[in-house]
């Protein structure tokens, strides 16, 4: 069974819907998690870069020690499993007496405490390791994990050597580079906490750096690493909207999915497109049917008729009588055979096996006798003006088929003039090619209608010239067959006033 045109139409639209429907809802969530992913690698890359600071300040203390002093870190269990106490200890400088100073700054305590008991101890540690493996199962405990660590060396390396906003800058960059952020931005350390009277909290800028000239907009980016526990000490970054580095870094998949879409939009486009034509050549095809089947009963009835007369009604004794019957039947049987011809013609055409046989042809003797069986077998007065320069003009083409080309011309440029036809045929030697131009003062053609003039089975629609004939194959035929000879077909119509049709060749 097939589908109304219309179904096929609306299920292509449905899925055409569909598919860019479904091209929109993935680039979308795609957009989301590549703007999510290049946030946490901003985050991620400032993280670095502040790791990357406190060893660099770590290696300017390693390289002048007697200038700062040296920090050690001791934590653990002693060999009589007692706790001992986590601290950071800093050695002053000697001061100028005899007298030497020192400090210790203990990061965290506990109070010595020492096991008695060797089994509930061992419980102990097995619990401690069963907690450490479940900690460092989950990648974001190891994550959380680490920022405590990271956070512990601030407290411990700051009060040494306080952090440097500058290095912290170029190392900042130096891990975003690979992110192509070429936007302004804004770099501040800050510190915060709470007013000793209690009247609310406060965030000092301790130090800024940022791009010459830039303000944040109030759709700006803000990121911000802190560096301690209690988060009251932070470098805040500042970037103007993302969203155009996502696109940026999403426009290969962006265009591959503009061209899949147009690809898909042209195939079905296409697809519309071919079954409008199949739809077209089936009226078409239909007319056809209906056109040629009158067309072959006329000449078959008439010439029956004639051939009764003679057998059944004792025409054939009267010799004059007897003559015409059998001339009409031969002018009948001419016009089916001519027609027959015709529609084989069409159906050789697309054979491999099709050749023409060329040949050179006088276009005066060719042209004449055309002239005369269109005069004689037209229903309304013809008058035909013929130039051709030079007289002997020679054309080269098939001779049946040449023959043919012209005769449907001149038929359809009788065919389509009203009360009286008028006929110019010219023929003219242009360089390599001959031109052959054949003019009529008929109905003329639309010139919307022109574009279609010489498909198949197409017919002008004639208005209430309802005596016009045809079955939509005669220009089909004549276009088909100069271009096998090589050359093409051009016409000019002006509604009401007539048509030209000229010949290359």
């Amino acid at each position: 069974m097939k589908l109304p045109l219309k179904h096929i139409t609306l299920l292509v639209m449905l899925s055409l819907t569909g598919i860019f429907g479904y091209q929109v809802y993935w680039l979308t969530g795609l957009y989301r998690t590549m703007n999510r992913n290049l946030q946490q690698q901003i985050a991620e890359g400032m993280r670095m870069a502040d790791y990357n600071e406190m060893i660099l300040r770590l290696e300017r203390l390693s390289s002048d020690s007697t200038e700062h002093g040296t920090i050690q870190v001791d934590a653990g269990l002693s060999n009589d499993n007692y706790y001992l106490q986590s601290r950071v200890t800093r050695s002053g400088q000697p001061v100028p007496s005899e007298q030497t100073a020192s400090d210790t700054l203990v990061v965290s305590a506990t109070d010595s405490l020492k096991t008695r008991e060797e089994a509930r101890w061992s419980k102990a540690l097995l619990k401690m390791n069963e907690g450490m493996n479940v900690v460092l199962q989950k990648q974001d405990n190891m994550q959380r994990l680490a920022q405590y660590f990271q956070k512990g060396l601030h407290a411990g390396i700051d009060e040494v050597l306080p952090t440097q906003l500058a290095d912290y800058d170029s190392l900042l960059w130096e891990q975003l580079k690979p992110l192509n952020l070429q936007v302004p931005y804004q770099l501040l350390q800050l510190h915060s906490g709470a007013r000793y009277d209690g009247s609310g909290a406060y965030t000092d800028t301790l130090a800024r750096l940022s791009t010459p000239g830039y303000r944040p907009s109030a759709d700006a980016h803000r990121f911000t690493c802190y560096l301690d526990v209690h988060n009251h000490r932070a470098y805040e970054l500042t970037l103007e909207p993302i969203d155009s580095i996502v696109l940026q870094q999403m426009k290969g998949i962006l265009v591959t999915s503009l061209i899949i879409l147009l690809i898909l939009g042209g195939a079905f486009g296409y697809l519309i497109r071919t079954l409008l034509q199949q739809k077209t050549l089936e009226e078409m095809k239909s007319d056809f049917t209906n056109n040629i089947t009158h067309e072959l009963k006329t000449p078959i009835a008439v010439a029956y008729a004639a051939n009764d007369a003679l057998l059944h009604f004792g025409q054939a004794d009267d010799k004059e009588k007897r003559n015409k019957y059998l001339t009409i039947c031969q002018e009948q049987l001419q016009q089916l055979s001519g027609l027959v011809e015709q529609i084989l013609s069409m159906s050789m055409e697309r054979r491999k096996t099709f050749r023409l046989h060329p040949e050179e042809l006088q276009l005066s003797e060719v042209i004449q006798p055309l002239l005369e069986q269109h005069r004689l077998k037209a229903d309304k007065p013809v008058r035909f003006r013929v130039d051709i320069e030079p007289g002997d003009l020679t054309v080269l083409a098939d001779r049946t088929h040449f023959s043919n080309i012209l005769s449907n011309l001149l038929d359809n440029a009788i065919k389509y003039s009203l009360q009286e036809a008028d006929l110019t045929i010219r023929g003219r030697k242009q360089t390599d090619q001959v031109v052959i131009s054949i003019t009529d003062h008929g109905i003329g053609i639309a010139p919307e209608r022109i574009k279609h003039l010489f498909d198949k089975f197409y017919r002008v629609p004639t208005g209430n010239l309802h005596a016009v004939k045809g079955y939509g194959l005669g220009l089909f035929y004549v276009k088909t067959l100069v271009e096998k000879h090589g050359g093409r077909i051009a016409v000019k119509s002006e509604p009401g006033k007539g048509s030209t049709f000229t010949l290359y060749l």
